[in-house]
């Protein structure tokens, strides 16, 4: 498990494929819940013709509980490793969930790092918030263990510690999947790092917003959803592929918050033709 030191903090990554090939930068969603696995897993068939590296951001996973915990920090480790992996060499970026919050903090931030972009499941601004009150009450019935009180303290800075955010999480994995498996809910909740101490510092402030500087992106974007995402509902891609000058979407039916999960051979098959088709 190789580790490096950037930005005053301890990062723990995975890295596959050709050392000379395009990099692709993975970044996970969860606020001081995901960890790197899910996209690298995802993804990592791309390694055939990509070298892909995940890792966990700065207090998620096991990467070090090293404050700042802000969105801008969050796109400057990002800068870090581009430069350290990379050198004057620009990024694929791809970001899901909250990982796509900060590709687009680093898109507009660090502009000069990007060849391409991809965003899965993720919105521009915190209003995603608000739209996913309205979804979780009206399917409350496929998580009767959860409630609106849950929901609250998952946008909030409000959660007492890592038990109740773990205890939490499953409460709510039911939303994220259209299939969803009990088991493997389970086990993977069980297994996975939380940080109440990230969760709660992202969530303190409802500050990010770069609706205005999505005009600013002049790379070629990909933007994926599942048609029927809770957390970041469809309308929040689709606002960000309409105001990205060189944004596409790809709504994949009956899928979930978790599309690049449910729908993978989709998924992948739309990123290796985009990739392919906006080479440099």
């Amino acid at each position: 498990m190789p580790t490096i030191e950037l930005n005053g903090a301890t990062f723990v990554y995975d890295d596959i494929g050709d050392k000379d090939a395009e990099v692709v930068f993975a970044l996970h969603g969860g606020r001081g819940i995901g960890d790197r696995k899910g996209e690298f897993n995802a993804y990592k068939s791309l390694s055939d013709n990509y070298r892909l590296i995940a890792y966990d951001q700065r207090g998620c996973g096991e990467t070090s509980l090293t404050p700042p915990y802000n969105f801008e920090q969050f796109a400057d480790d990002l800068e870090a490793f581009r430069l350290h992996f990379c050198g004057d060499r620009k990024m694929i970026l791809q970001g899901g969930s909250f990982g796509g919050m900060i590709a687009l903090t680093y898109a507009v931030r660090h502009p000069h790092g990007l060849s391409r972009l991809i965003l899965r499941g993720t919105a521009p601004s915190h209003h995603n918030e608000d739209d996913a009150f309205v979804t979780f009450k009206e399917r409350l019935h496929k998580a009767p263990s959860a409630s609106v009180t849950m929901l609250e303290k998952l946008f909030s800075d409000k959660v007492k510690d890592d038990m109740e955010l773990r205890l939490i999480w499953l409460a709510l994995q039911p939303l994220y999947y259209e299939e969803f498996d009990p088991d493997a809910a389970l086990e993977r909740t069980r297994t996975m790092h939380l940080h109440a101490e990230t969760h709660n510092a992202l969530f303190a402030e409802r500050i990010y917003d770069v609706r205005d500087r999505l005009k600013d992106i002049d790379v070629p974007t990909l933007v994926i959803c599942g048609a029927k995402d809770w957390i970041c509902p469809p309308n929040h891609s689709r606002y960000i592929a309409e105001h990205i000058p060189k944004a596409e979407l790809l709504e994949v039916p009956n899928a979930n918050h978790a599309v690049h999960v449910e729908a993978n051979a989709t998924v992948v098959a739309a990123i290796r033709e985009f990739l392919a088709r906006t080479a440099p």
